[in-house]
């Protein structure tokens, strides 16, 4: 009896782990579609009032898809906008190209300011801060270079505000991928994390992402400005906290923004991933830990378990795998993701990462970004920083 009765323990725990993986899994796909869904059917107003907004873009580096998506910042359909683009290394070799751009767009206000004020321990922001002085505009909106803006862009961001709006954001499609790594990068960004990030706004549990963030000033500068943001490892983390704190709400647009993701290998998307997976750690601790049921790994244990008992363990796995692809494969089929024998491959592989991703953010914390070490707290100083030279406007409109 002792024996049957523990068996009977193990079973409904497996069913348990079982149910609980396969319900996220399926539950947040359903959200997306059911959100994707609902917004089609009541589409947002018009604005009537359209604000004079700045378009603030931090460039670092030549990527190569750069001269698409930055010149992107030029061909808005928006009546009364500029564009700031902040550069910290007046050697960075993508100045001549923004200030190629500005040329070819004299019809657009647009310039590029470079230096750097170190008001945090996030580069991003200490490239951006220029920016957010020197312009006069009340609304912001702050874009990364390697996202690929449509026409419509800041109608979205404008369209999606309501008056208990505290940031609008997006997360990024990853597109265009070359390569199976490149696809699997996609695969991370598009029915991972963007899946998530959708599901989490269905519920009106906005998560802020730092390729998009669009502000009314006063809202940030009543907190200390971008310097408030550089409290966690990314600034879309303090971001979130700093609207909730205030009673406002993080509101996403209807559909994520694309991010040219080309050719990829392996290392760099590992290193990718590790590093926003310490971000997540970093701010949200008790949410990050719950990320090991975010992917298949527990609940295919489960099966595997349930199969043994039961004495059938290949149709138990098979069934499993079918129900976890097959899904996730419909699912970027139904939002026009794409999807294919490579596609699932790379989810394959996604999720053969994400255990071992989960386990070594928890060894350590820390990571380099673009050559700044960043930890889970800001460096303690011993002086004050000196003062950093006022930026330099090398090019404007």
């Amino acid at each position: 009896m002792l024996i049957s009765n523990s068996a009977n323990g193990a079973f409904l725990v497996l069913g348990a782990v079982l149910f609980a993986v396969l319900a996220l899994h399926l539950g947040t796909m359903a959200l997306v579609l059911w959100r994707r869904a609902r917004r089609a059917a009541t589409p947002p107003n018009a604005p009537t009032e359209l604000p004079f907004i700045c378009l603030l873009r931090p460039v670092c580096g030549l990527d190569p898809f750069d001269a698409e998506t930055l010149a992107s910042s030029f061909t808005l359909d928006y009546p009364d906008y500029e564009v700031v683009f902040c550069a910290a290394d007046p050697k960075d070799p993508v100045i001549g190209l923004v200030q190629r751009l500005i040329a070819g767009f004299p019809d657009v206000r647009a310039r590029i300011l470079i230096g750097e004020e170190k008001i945090t321990a996030n580069p991003k922001l200490n490239n951006l801060q220029k920016g957010w002085v020197a312009t006069q505009a009340q609304w912001i909106a702050m874009a990364d270079s390697n996202l690929l803006l449509p026409k419509s862009y800041l109608r979205e961001l404008v369209a999606t505000w309501h008056d208990d709006t505290g940031l609008v954001t997006s997360p990024p499609l990853g597109d265009r991928a070359e390569g199976l790594w490149g696809a699997v990068e996609c695969a991370f960004l598009n029915t991972n994390q963007a899946r998530w990030q959708l599901a989490a706004d269905a519920l009106g549990v906005g998560f802020a992402q730092g390729k998009t963030m669009f502000w009314q000033r006063e809202t940030l500068e009543a907190v200390g400005g971008l310097k408030a943001l550089g409290r966690k490892l990314a600034e879309d983390v303090t971001a979130t906290k700093v609207v909730r704190e205030a009673g406002g709400k993080v509101r996403l647009v209807d559909a994520p923004y694309a991010q040219p993701i080309g050719r990829r290998a392996a290392r760099a998307v590992w290193d990718r991933q590790l590093r926003w997976a310490r971000v997540r750690r970093d701010g949200f601790k008790s949410l990050f830990a719950l990320e090991i049921f975010n992917g298949p790994a527990l609940g295919l244990a489960a099966a595997l378990g349930l199969g043994v008992m039961l004495g059938a363990v290949l149709p138990a796995l098979i069934a499993f795998l079918v129900i976890w692809y097959g899904s996730e494969a419909l699912f970027a089929r139904a939002m026009g993701w794409g999807e294919g024998l490579r596609d699932i491959a790379a989810y394959v592989l996604r999720d053969t990462m994400l255990p071992a991703l989960w386990l070594v953010t928890w060894i350590r914390p820390g990571f380099v970004w673009r050559g700044t070490v960043m930890g889970a707290e800001p460096p303690a100083q011993k002086a004050p920083p000196k003062a950093s030279p006022p930026a330099l406007e090398v090019a404007g409109v």
